[in-house]
């Protein structure tokens, strides 16, 4: 294909080609040449003009195809256009002399029609330069049409249209000709001639103002004729004309326009049918009402509000119209006003109610107001808020009331029964939670609607009237509608007990089925409906049931079933809505455009019903009016009784003859076949649909069931059902059939049956010629394949063999579409198998594809999914590099490239499709620029190209499909290439889609706001999403003036509250825009009053905006960092610079009249908040950057509080409100008390209970809302709380940024003043949701025991409903009322806590008083204990079976709670003294440890248990002390064993507290560092592992679990911590070893130093000295020193990774804080020092200060037994290093701290030194600190260490002098080398302090200085 790619045509390279490679070639230069000439210099192309024009005109004679012929004539225009036109004339000639040939063989058409392109494209092109020949061109055009088929028609009238387009007024001289035959053409019988008709004649309307003046009247009567029996194509293109002619007449006011708009063609003249006319406007009116409503959401809340428009009264009015179907529209439109604004539901509920009650003697009223008390209840489940829950009661007892008044009246008794059993019906949708308490009334009713026996019925037969017989069928059909309704919605109630309540009159109903007919024909006609709606009624419910359940009656409901389906009276065919859920989804695609999705669902659907075909409606069913909307879809549209009850029969049919025996099966299928052939002409098509139905239905279940046929003389009546449909005329029924055929295959199962099957369709292919066998047969074989796969290789050949020749033949249309979509689905399901195939399929798709007329869209609809198909076949295959591949990807693309050509919109969206699987498979090789732009023009409307604006819903969801997978993996590149075909595009963009201002994502938002369709605005959210998240932190400005135009553009009055008032009143007074939206410039706004849905979007985007950025850089959430940055470069943006967008968003969103919206500008609230409260404000230091909005958020949360807002509203309101207290951005308390009044009203409100809440919603409401408050109230407290602790403490713990912003002010404790007035009422209401939550979470078994009458805040009733809100908000109120208990420290009462007034009145439920007001107080005590067991109990049994879905914030509030509450003795002591509790309370928080990886929540559960373990250590001390004072007097032998291990020292799994502990230490231990498991560490083939850094978390961990390890000796008895030392001695050395890592500077890591604490901890336990346990600890503890210095041992050469200063501490650890006789056994201590001795010689300066430090501790231990042996052996290597000094002068800091670090050592040998042994050392150390000194001259030039060492050493020798005088003067005398140094230094000292030297550290302190000079006089 690369020899295409050239400016003239490879002829040589061309003619070797075969056939279809040729065309493949030509076309592939023809798109290559257009892209080229565009790009080439005008005089190259001049240079090649003659050989291309020549070349172009040779090809118009090799017979071109359609897509061909377009780019040639296409390439022609442009060629004129660059370069010469004087040739032109001779192309035009040629063209015309084509045409005028006399020719009229097929073979010679292509070039006919080529040349009629061609000069469409040369005129268009070239316009008035060639408008002197136009006159012949067009005589000569219109001549040829006379004689032309419809191709050559289709292709002169868009030829035309472009003469037209390029002429523009020179053309007027022939548009009456052109007028003329483009009439003829408006009504051809070829669709496509119309559609190009109607596209010349809007093109003609532009300058032929006669078709809008004088030939208005029969221009308009034209389209009208032309609409008739047309498709969807013709009705868009001609009212497209028809409305633009039609507004063109209007404007310029032509008298003919308003008689066209109002003229009889509407077909409707009033008169004598002036009720029905006005009947259809109401329900017109009232439709439109209520979808206008509906999509208004709670916006529409002013609309209704008005009462000069009265809306609610006008629809209320005419629900007692005397039109049914009026009464159901009102019914309906009040429906939709609920569901838009939920508010409404309860006000127009008992509206309804009251009117129907008293009304009761109007049937109208009757009739209409049940309606609107059903279609409102089937809005409750649309309102998550729901309805109060006594109106079910109120409706159930109105109900029966009806029922049983319905026989005292007969002039009311059918409307009485119908409302009475449709008020039941609709009741029932409320779910199981409110008819589980009504259950039994309409059970008993459900059992009074039938006779008890069959035998009743037969008496009941012989009594009444047709009335009254009219009126029992109308009350059971209602009766069994009534339980339809109660299965389908309350699934949990169907209990077998239920079901076995459900059955008894089930026996009778079916008798009744049975009697109909006999007792239509004694009472006559007037019983035929209500009959046939029993019969439907009584089969959808037995569809819904269990067959089990009715299995006695299978055959009778077989015998009615058949009877049904083949009965004499059926005259309506029913295929459109009996046949499309038993077809394939994608077969239904090939048979009818009608059942196509389009834009104008509901005017195509009005349209078949005036063709006669059934469709649904309202009025054909009173009951579908409570039921949910079907797929989107507005208005629920029944079928006539007639055919819903063909519809439940064919249904039914499938499950009865699938349970039944086989010979009644048998006999069944047999009499269906005979009942078949028994009828003729059009009542035999819809006898054979019905069974064909039935049988395809039977056929689904028995493969869905995996069932089987039965016996094989099953087979046959079964296949000649299905064979005889097949070949029927009814495409519908031949596509059903094909699924049948299918379907039977799969159920028999059997090879050689399916082969015969496949066989006989071979054969009839073979030998029939008729379209309907051979489209009905190869559909057939693809769904022989779709169901069983490849059938096998030989098949599959035969199969592609037979549909290639199908798909060739091109005298049928139809055929060539039928058997190549049954290739496609071939391709499909053979997989790998068809790759042998793929070369020559592909090659025939091109073919066709180039050569199939334009006029047969459904061919390349075909083709499309052929190729789809194929593509799909080859995968990830169509990436590789091989020729044959790449030639397979040249043709996938050539294929793609002629169906994006197609004028068809749906070839296009296959076109789109297949590149979108293409760039799945092979990114690289599709030219994503040319495909973005593609997409763009379709989507949004701004296309070059006409028949690219879409008016085509499944072109723009193809388009979306693709876009959404294109922004997955390329969203920047996508974002780029659409505003760059913005820019090209030479035309001006439609301004609502403005890329180029906007760029895709705007185009985007503004089409998902103009979008109805749900599939295509999902498709538009997610390819917004990812785009989001993308690029959104790169383009964030973008993005940001996005989302806030779409929020600001608003027409909501109320919303912007600060509208600058000065521009108000300067700018334009009636330009609301201007003001609502307060832009500066007068540009027209991006987006118009985008609708609420579109705008909750953008809210949505705002909050992901924030969370992308938090994982991005970090300066979008610190200031300072973000402008330094932006400084740097401009381009550099940050979401912290754009705050004040947020919150503006945020409050645009929070004030508005959507309540929808309201929340998410909460939301968005709520995150700004969070995520921006510690943010520190630069300029202003001690302020953060929030605290300048805070009007701003209290004036967005002020009108959540108003008394009319819902409370979900409220509730989240509350949230932000708690959230902005607990922020502490305010720190002032009187700016703080704006947001606090909120919540301080709110909880005045709430106090009164779930009594005095709003009776709008549902109980369960009033319990969100009150639960939302006490959680705000709780988070505002537990933060108070927390900052009085940090403030009432040093501020060691706060953060740097903490004490900035707080700057020590003492605004927390001003917060928990704000708190604590209201703590009481709080305290009680936090107590009492505290007992319903844990009355509610108490086990099902547990239910008789709960208060009849609900809790505190919930309602008996609502409780399952209530259970969501309690457990959202818990936790915090939990932890709140912990907090609360332990400042009381569970001592002092409540201020205002008597017995009586404890609880409030409405709900006797807190904490220390029984149910009965007059029960005995409580003592303290007890209140106490009762409190401490409800918050254990909640957090016990919540930690003990944590779910999948429990919150983090839950769990960690769960743990705070347990650790506040162990922070005071009380807890603490009922803790210890229970042991049984306290292991319950461990093995919950193993459990959390196991389950939550959390660090913080892993902590927090250690701090627990930590808690507990001091909690028994105070019972054992206690019990300890309690039995000293207790025996004093007694001796100390017989004193019993406190403690855990008792006497023996065992501890017992399961019962020991200690045991427990340890389990859970060992298990945070070993996660954290695996190496302490024995398993591993305990063979001796694994070498100690090098010591290892944890991660800050993992460090906290093992340090808090080292901690708690520490404390366990105490609570055991001597020989219980003989039991434990080993395991903690192993454990907290493994620690030690495990993490002594070298750090910098010497320090220890914190493991190591929690492991030392530890080791300090255990070895200075009492127990090591108790008598009992004295022995054994000192042992061990010898052991442990032993494993220690083992470490060291290089063994096995792993020491040098280990820290010396670690392992020696832990040594000194030993030496210091173990009792003597553990360290100084001569072993152990020789190998002690010898440790210290390597030390000491170790180069490292930080390794030997630390050593000098441990030594000094060493050396100054009291018991000479320990420290003498340490420092005979080391003072002599000290001495040795300290003397080295005179060769080595310090050179740094640290350098200087070693010798003064030895120096403080051997000044403490001095002072431990008995006193004849003292002179001796001063002697020694004498000399030493004097060689430290310099002279006077070496003074003034020594560095300032050096200087230092000088004035440490002077002021040493200034303290040892005056103590021991008499050695000093001895040592001075003896040396006077030293003397004259010591009084050279002193001079020099005495002279830099008169200079004033700034060299010494000392000279700033001249008092020293003094001091030394003072005592100088002893020398």
């Amino acid at each position: 294909m690369e020899l295409a790619h050239s400016l003239l045509l490879n002829e040589e390279a061309c003619n070797q080609l075969g056939e279809v490679q040729k065309a493949e070639f030509i076309f592939d230069w023809l798109r290559y040449l257009e892209k080229l000439l565009l790009a080439t210099s005008r005089s190259d192309v001049k240079e090649k003009q003659k050989t291309l024009v020549e070349q172009l005109l040779s090809l118009l004679n090799s017979s071109p195809g359609p897509p061909t012929r377009r780019l040639l004539a296409k390439n022609l225009g442009i060629l004129y256009g660059i370069g010469d036109t004087f040739s032109v004339y001779e192309t035009i000639d040629k063209c015309n002399d084509l045409i005028r040939s006399k020719d009229d063989s097929p073979s010679y058409l292509p070039t006919k029609l080529a040349a009629v392109v061609c000069l469409g494209s040369l005129y268009k092109k070239l316009g008035r330069i060639l408008s002197n020949t136009f006159t012949e061109t067009v005589g000569n055009i219109l001549k040829a049409m006379k004689s032309a088929e419809s191709q050559g028609r289709y292709e002169i009238m868009l030829s035309l249209q472009n003469i037209l387009k390029g002429l523009g007024a020179a053309a007027i001289p022939c548009h009456r000709d052109i007028y003329k035959a483009a009439r003829s053409c408006l009504t051809d019988r070829s669709m496509a001639v119309r559609c190009a008709a109607a596209k010349c004649l809007f093109e003609l309307q532009n300058e032929a103002s006669f078709m809008w003046s004088t030939d208005l009247d029969s221009v308009a009567a034209l389209c009208f004729k032309s609409f008739e029996g047309s498709n969807y194509d013709v009705r868009i293109s001609v009212s497209k004309l028809l409305g633009t002619v039609l507004a063109k007449a209007i404007l310029s006011k032509h008298p003919g326009a308003d008689a066209v708009m109002c003229d009889g063609n509407l077909e409707t003249r009033l008169g004598s049918s002036d009720v029905a006319a006005s009947q259809h406007m109401l329900v017109c009116a009232l439709q439109e009402l209520g979808n206008l409503i509906h999509g208004l959401g709670t916006t529409a809340a002013p609309l209704l509000q008005d009462s000069s428009a009265g809306i609610l009264d006008s629809v209320i009015s005419v629900i007692i119209h005397p039109s049914i179907s009026v009464q159901l529209t009102a019914a309906w439109c009040l429906h939709c006003i609920a569901v838009a604004l939920p508010s409404y539901l309860t006000p127009l509920l008992d509206r309804c109610l009251e009117r129907l009650t008293v009304l009761k003697s109007s049937p109208e009223a009757v009739t209409g107001f049940s309606f609107a008390v059903a279609a409102l209840l089937g809005a409750v489940k649309h309102c998550p808020l729901g309805i109060p829950h006594g109106k079910g009661k109120i409706i159930l007892t109105l109900a029966e009331d009806l029922l049983c008044s319905a026989t005292q009246n007969s002039r009311l008794s059918a409307q009485r029964t119908q409302a009475g059993w449709l008020l039941i019906a609709a009741l029932m949708t409320l779910g199981p939670a409110v008819v589980s308490h009504h259950l039994a009334r309409v059970l008993l009713l459900w059992k009074c609607v039938f006779p008890v026996s069959p035998k009743d019925l037969e008496t009941e037969k012989s009594r009444g009237d047709s009335f009254t017989w009219q009126v029992t069928l109308e009350g059971r059909a209602g009766a069994l509608c009534a339980i339809k309704s109660f299965v389908s919605h309350c699934g949990d109630l169907l209990t077998a007990e239920v079901i076995q309540r459900l059955l008894p009159p089930l026996p009778c109903a079916v008798a009744l089925l049975t009697q109909l007919s006999s007792i239509i024909k004694t009472y006559g006609s007037p019983l035929k409906t209500p009959s046939v709606v029993y019969r439907h009624r009584l089969y959808e419910l037995l569809i819904l049931l269990p067959p089990e359940t009715y299995e006695g009656h299978l055959c009778a409901i077989l015998k009615e079933l058949t009877a049904d389906l083949t009965g004499p009276d059926i005259q309506v065919a029913a295929s459109t809505f009996l046949l499309p859920p038993l077809c394939h989804q994608e077969d239904l695609l090939l048979l009818s455009p009608l059942l196509q999705e389009t834009d104008h669902r509901f005017i195509e659907e009005q349209l078949l019903l005036s063709n006669g075909i059934a469709c649904g409606s309202l009025e054909y069913d009173a009951y579908s009016v409570y039921e949910k909307d079907v797929g989107g879809e507005s208005v629920p549209k029944p079928l006539p009784p007639a055919l819903s009850v063909i519809s439940s029969a064919a249904k039914l049919f499938g499950v009865v003859c699938a349970h039944v025996g086989e010979a009644q099966r048998l006999l069944t299928l047999e009499q269906l076949l005979d009942s078949i052939k028994h009828t003729k002409g059009a009542r035999q098509q819809v006898v054979q649909l019905h069974v064909v139905s039935s049988v395809s239905s039977f056929l689904k279940y028995v493969a869905g069931s995996k069932g089987s046929l039965g016996p094989e003389e099953m087979r046959r009546p079964a296949l000649a059902l299905v064979t005889g449909a097949l070949e029927s005329p009814n495409p519908l029924l031949r596509c059903a059939a094909a699924e049948a055929w299918a379907r039977l295959a799969q159920v028999v199962d059997e090879g050689p049956f399916t082969a015969s099957l496949a066989q006989v369709s071979f054969d009839k292919l073979k030998s029939a010629r008729d379209v309907v066998t051979r489209t009905g047969h190869s559909l057939a074989l693809g769904s022989l394949h779709r169901y069983l796969g490849g059938i096998s290789s030989q098949h599959l050949n035969s199969c592609i063999g037979i549909l290639y020749t199908l798909s060739q033949d091109s005298t049928s249309p139809d055929v060539q579409t039928w058997a190549l979509h049954s290739l496609s689905l071939i391709i499909d399901s053979a997989g790998p198998l068809y790759y042998m195939h793929v070369e020559p399929t592909l090659s025939l798709i091109i073919m066709l594809l180039l050569n199939v007329p334009p006029t047969h869209a459904e061919v390349h609809q075909s083709l499309g999914r052929c190729l789809n198909a194929l593509i799909t076949t080859l995968g990830p295959e169509l990436q590789g590099s091989s020729t044959s591949v790449s030639t397979l990807r040249t043709s996938c693309l050539l294929g793609c490239a002629v169906m994006q050509d197609n004028p068809d919109c749906l070839v296009q969206a296959q076109a789109i499709s297949c590149l979108q699987q293409l760039h799945m498979f092979a990114p690289r090789h599709v030219n994503l620029s040319s495909l973005v732009s593609c997409l763009c023009e379709i989507l949004l409307d701004n296309s070059v190209l006409v028949n690219l604006c879409s008016p085509y819903l499944l072109l723009r969801r193809a388009v979306l499909a693709c876009l959404r997978q294109l922004v997955q993996r390329e969203a920047a590149e996508v974002s780029e290439h659409a505003v760059t075909l913005a820019k090209d595009s030479r035309e001006e963009l439609t301004p609502d889609a403005n890329i180029r201002e906007v760029g895709l994502e705007g185009a985007l938002l503004t089409l998902l706001d103009k979008e109805t369709d749900q599939k295509l605005c999902h498709d538009i959210k997610e390819t917004l999403n990812h785009m989001l998240t993308s690029m959104a932190v790169d383009k964030l400005s973008f993005w940001l003036k996005l989302c806030k135009d779409v929020l600001a553009a608003s027409a909501d009055f109320t919303a912007v509250t600060c509208v600058d008032t000065m521009q108000e009143e300067e700018g334009d007074k009636g330009d609301d825009d201007s003001v609502l939206t307060t832009r500066s410039d007068d540009r027209s706004h991006p987006f118009t009053n985008p609708r609420w849905a579109t705008r909750v979007f953008a809210a949505e985007c705002v909050c992901r905006i924030i969370n992308q950025c938090e994982s991005a850089h970090c300066a979008h959430f610190d200031i300072a960092l973000a402008q330094e940055m932006k400084k740097k470069d401009s381009r550099n943006d940050f979401l912290v610079l754009h705050l004040a967008d947020l919150i503006r968003m945020a409050f645009m969103a929070a004030t508005d009249h959507s309540d929808q919206l309201r929340l998410s500008g909460l939301q968005m609230l709520l995150i700004v908040i969070r995520r921006f409260a510690t943010i520190p404000e630069p300029e202003f230091p001690g302020h953060v950057i929030l605290e300048q909005y805070q009007a701003n958020v209290g004036a967005a949360l002020r009108p959540a509080f108003t008394s009319e807002t819902a409370p979900d509203v409220t509730a989240k309101a509350c949230q932000v409100c708690s959230a902005w207290i607990a922020s502490g951005v305010v720190s002032d308390l009187n700016d703080l008390r704006r947001v606090h009044h909120l919540l301080v009203s709110s909880l005045t409100k709430i106090q009164a209970g779930k009594e005095a809440l709003s009776h709008l919603y549902n109980e369960s409401a009033s319990t969100m809302e009150i639960l939302a408050v006490l959680k705000a109230w709780a988070e505002v407290y537990i933060i108070a709380v927390e900052r009085h602790k940090n403030n009432t403490q040093p501020l060691t713990t706060t953060s740097r940024l903490e004490e900035s912003v707080r700057d020590g002010s003492d605004s927390s404790p001003g917060l928990l003043d704000l708190v604590h007035t209201d703590l009481g009422t709080l305290s009680r209401l936090w107590l009492a949701a505290l007992q319903d939550f844990a009355l509610l979470t108490l086990p099902s078994e547990f239910a008789s025991q709960l208060p009849i009458k609900g809790g505190a805040f919930y309602t008996a009733e609502t409780s399952e409903n209530a259970k969501l809100h309690y457990n959202n908000s818990w936790a915090l109120i939990l932890h709140a009322t912990a907090l609360w208990l332990t400042s009381t420290g569970f001592v002092a009462a409540d201020p205002d806590e008597g017995a009586s007034n404890l609880s409030r009145p409405v709900t006797p439920t807190s904490m220390c008083q029984g149910p009965s007001s007059g029960a005995i107080a409580k003592s303290p005590e007890d209140v106490y204990s009762d409190r401490f067991h409800l918050i254990l109990g909640i957090s016990v049994e919540f930690l003990c079976s944590l779910r999948s879905d429990a919150t983090m914030e839950s769990i960690t509030a769960c743990l705070h709670a347990l650790q506040t509450l162990l922070d005071v003795p009380w807890p603490r002591s009922k803790i210890g003294s229970d042991q049984a509790l306290g292991i319950e309370l461990l093995n919950v928080l193993h459990r959390v440890i196991l389950t939550r990886e959390s660090p913080s929540i892993q902590l927090a559960s250690l701090e627990v248990v930590r808690q507990i373990i001091c909690a028994a250590q105070e019972h054992v001390k206690e019990k300890r002390r309690s039995a000293e004072v207790d025996d004093g007097a007694a001796e100390k032998e017989t004193l019993p064993e406190f403690g855990e291990g008792k006497d023996t020292g065992g501890l017992v799994p399961g019962k020991s507290l200690v045991f427990a502990t340890l389990e859970l230490c060992v298990c945070i231990l070993v996660r954290q560092l695996p190496e302490l498991n024995p398993k591993l560490t305990g063979s001796p083939g694994i070498k100690a592992t090098k010591p290892q850094m944890l991660s800050e978390d993992g460090s906290r961990l093992v340090s808090a679990a080292l901690v708690i390890l520490a404390e366990l000796p105490a609570v055991c008895s001597p020989e219980g911590s003989i039991s434990i030392l080993p395991t903690i001695l192993y454990l907290t050395i493994g620690v030690l070893r495990e993490t002594a890592v070298k750090l910098p500077g010497g320090q220890l890591s914190s493991t190591v130093a929690a492991s030392l604490q530890a080791l300090k901890g255990i070895l200075s336990s009492p127990m090591a000295r108790a008598e009992k346990s004295q022995t054994a600890w000192t042992g061990l503890l010898r052991s442990a020193l032993t494993t220690i210095l083992d470490c060291w041992d290089p063994e096995d050469g792993s020491h040098q990774e280990l820290d010396e200063v670690s392992l020696l501490t832990a040594i000194t650890v030993f030496i210091l804080s173990t009792s003597p006789e553990v360290t100084i056994i001569p072993c152990l201590q020789k190998r002690c020092i010898e440790k210290f001795k390597v030390t000491l010689e170790i180069k490292d300066a930080m390794v030997q200060i630390k050593t000098y430090q441990l030594l000094l501790s060493i050396f100054q231990y009291p018991n000479p037994a320990v420290s003498y042996p340490y420092i005979y052996s080391l003072v002599s290597s000290i001495m040795e290093k300290l003397q080295e000094i005179d060769q080595k002068y310090p050179e740094d800091a640290t350098e200087l701290q070693i010798f003064q670090e030895g120096i403080k050592v051997l000044e403490a040998l001095v002072t431990i030194a008995e006193e004849q042994h003292r002179s001796q050392l001063v002697a020694c150390l004498l000399p030493i600190l004097i060689s430290f000194l310099l002279d006077e001259n070496a003074l003034g030039s020594a560095t300032s260490i050096m200087r230092n060492l000088h004035d440490f050493a002077l002021q040493k020798l200034m303290q040892i002098g005056p103590q021991f005088s008499s050695v000093f003067k001895s040592v001075m005398a003896s040396s006077p080398a030293l003397k004259a140094r010591l009084e050279a230094a002193i001079k020099g000292n005495q002279e830099s302090v008169k200079i004033g030297t700034p060299t010494s550290k000392h000279t700033n302190h001249p008092g020293k200085n003094s001091s030394i000079q003072l005592k100088t006089s002893f020398l």
